[in-house]
């Protein structure tokens, strides 16, 4: 069975970057990835200032710029009774005033061929996590199929990054505290021209909203659906459907066609959790295994790569001089439980004051809160920093070999 000192469950945004950092630190590192390549639809793909600086820290600014993005420089709001701004992305300090709209399966391979620069990393491909090894009550390794047979594998540190479903963390015992979303959300294309408006924005209509991405030829569109409601949906004519969407956003008409039926419609069951204990002995939770993040502010892959950031600033150190304990793991949690239930509050508040009312046929007009917020400079440049930057920024501060 091979040792090495940290096996990650899922190549996700959290475990592909922890995967590079502890590898740059000169560590042995196998990360697990169930499927045979990243490249799945409608993934998170908000990569924000935060997550663009420390791309910057590790020399990758370069590469990323190579990448197919789109620049995003405000997020606003709109409806038939008025259009709002509320986050002005471009008052931001440093380097990078702006959110990058970019596939996340060409981050994840930037990642991934980043670090397998470095000796120490292997990333396995269709090799799908089913267990822990446990020895006198810690863990000391992963369980994972591939190639149609079970094997294992030892590891110093074992890292559940494998989602909101995370497999690993149900075997460790850990239990996530639902928070509740009122909210589901689906995604589905249509083409983009020229003439579309620019940026995201999100529109507002009495009992629905959507939300649109621009990925230069193509609309993403997120169109929020009350929790549950997807079924009763799909029972009926998808043409309901194609009506809200001409209805929120008139300048498609003509091509709400495109939705030709609901298999072209993909259902995000949203969910919005976290662990109250993000560890035990030899096992730690990161990204959406330790925290379930709802699609609000699009944080999800930010909040991922700053706990892969905190973890490794923390850990690569006593990894290193074979010290590694409980108290460690301890700490990235403390590091990280502030800005993740801080997040999760200004969430639950959307949900509550804008999303759940709105389902409920409320008229389509943001509260007074974030209308005053919209209404100054000052408030739109806090709620940049907020979505942009979020609490507490990670900075790379662990160690690096040469490649």
């Amino acid at each position: 069975m091979e040792t090495v000192d940290c096996a990650i469950a899922g190549c996700g945004p959290a475990g592909a970057m922890l995967g590079l950092l502890l590898a740059r630190a000169g560590l042995r590192v196998n990360v697990y990835e169930k499927h045979a390549d990243f490249l799945r639809d409608f993934r998170g793909d908000t990569v924000h200032p935060s997550t663009l600086q420390v791309l910057d820290e590790l020399g990758l600014a370069a590469d990323f710029a190579q990448l197919p993005f789109r620049r995003v420089d405000s997020v606003g709001m709109q409806s038939h009774l008025g259009e709002w701004q509320f986050a002005d992305f471009s008052r931001l300090p440093g380097r990078y005033p702006y959110i990058a709209l970019v596939p996340q399966w060409d981050f994840l391979k930037l990642v991934t061929n980043a670090a397998r620069k470095y000796a120490g990393f292997q990333l396995h491909l269709q090799a799908e996590v089913k267990g822990l090894l446990i020895e006198d009550q810690r863990v000391v390794g992963l369980k994972f199929v591939k190639d149609g047979t079970e094997r294992g594998v030892r590891a110093s540190l074992s890292v559940a990054a494998d989602g909101r479903s995370s497999i690993v963390r149900q075997q460790g015992g850990l239990v996530p505290l639902d928070l509740g979303a009122p909210i589901d959300v689906l995604w589905f294309r249509l083409p983009r021209i020229d003439g579309d408006p620019n940026n995201v924005a999100a529109r507002l209509g009495e009992g629905a909203m959507l939300v649109l991405i621009d990925r230069g030829d193509y609309w993403q569109i997120a169109y929020v659906i009350a929790k549950d409601g997807f079924e009763p949906m799909r029972a009926g004519d998808i043409a309901e459907l194609q009506r809200q969407v001409v209805k929120l956003a008139p300048f498609l008409a003509g091509r709400e066609q495109q939705i030709r039926n609901w298999d072209e419609v993909h259902l995000l069951r949203v969910q919005l959790d976290r662990l109250q204990a993000w560890h035990r002995p030899g096992l730690l939770c990161i990204g959406d295994a330790a925290h379930a993040m709802s699609p609000v502010g699009g944080v999800g892959i930010n909040l991922a790569v700053q706990d892969a950031v905190a973890a490794a600033n923390r850990l690569a150190g006593p990894l290193l001089e074979h010290r590694l304990d409980d108290r460690d793991l301890a700490a990235v949690q403390r590091r990280r439980e502030l800005p993740t239930r801080l997040t999760q509050a200004a969430q639950r508040a959307v949900h509550r004051k804008l999303l759940e009312p709105m389902l409920a046929g409320a008229p389509p007009v943001p509260p007074l809160a974030l209308r005053m917020m919209a209404a100054s400079a000052w408030g739109r440049g806090l709620a940049a920093r907020m979505v942009g930057l979020g609490v507490r920024p990670e900075h790379v501060r662990s160690p690096q070999i040469a490649e």
